[in-house]
């Protein structure tokens, strides 16, 4: 069984999470490549809640991204995914020749694609789930229905500021 998928983090533990810059973030979520399946932002002043999932997707765009595939081609392998869950995402690997994304479930098609000639690149979602799970248990999240699931250690400045000037 997976992550609670009722359990929502904010943009910034996103961000951090995920390595990427607020722009990038931002930039993904308006262009529909991940958007946050918890909670999306309606007007100023409401906050994106992330998934696991939706950060773990989030990484896997960064580490593509890092080896140079296209934007484009991203957009494409995240459609794939789309409607993997959480557990399904942890059984495959991608690779790359740097154009196409490819998705493998076995040693065997990995080594196809090898014995294809083309120099490729994996990114192990196995690895990057552990690293996931690891890492964001020490970061405040939030349910569905507003409360908080883990507080964490860190204190949301500005959410505070609001708390006090609405009290």
């Amino acid at each position: 069984m997976g992550p609670d998928e009722q359990v929502g983090y904010r943009v910034p533990i996103a961000c951090q999470v995920a390595g990427i810059s607020y722009r990038q973030l931002d930039y993904w979520a308006r262009t529909k490549l991940v958007e946050p399946s918890i909670r999306t932002a309606k007007g100023s002043g409401t906050q994106r809640l992330y998934s696991f999932r939706d950060i773990l997707v989030l990484k896997i765009v960064r580490g593509l991204l890092d080896t140079g595939i296209s934007l484009q081609n991203i957009r494409l392998a995240v459609d794939r995914l789309r409607d993997l869950g959480v557990d399904d995402l942890a059984t495959i690997t991608l690779v790359s020749d740097g154009r196409t994304v490819y998705q493998c479930r076995s040693n065997e098609e990995v080594i196809d694609l090898l014995n294809g000639g083309q120099g490729v690149f994996g990114i192990a979602v196995p690895g990057i789930m552990k690293e996931l799970t690891g890492t964001i248990a020490s970061f405040p999240s939030e349910r569905i229905d507003g409360t908080q699931e883990n507080p964490g250690t860190g204190i949301d400045e500005l959410a505070e500021r609001r708390r006090r000037r609405i009290s």
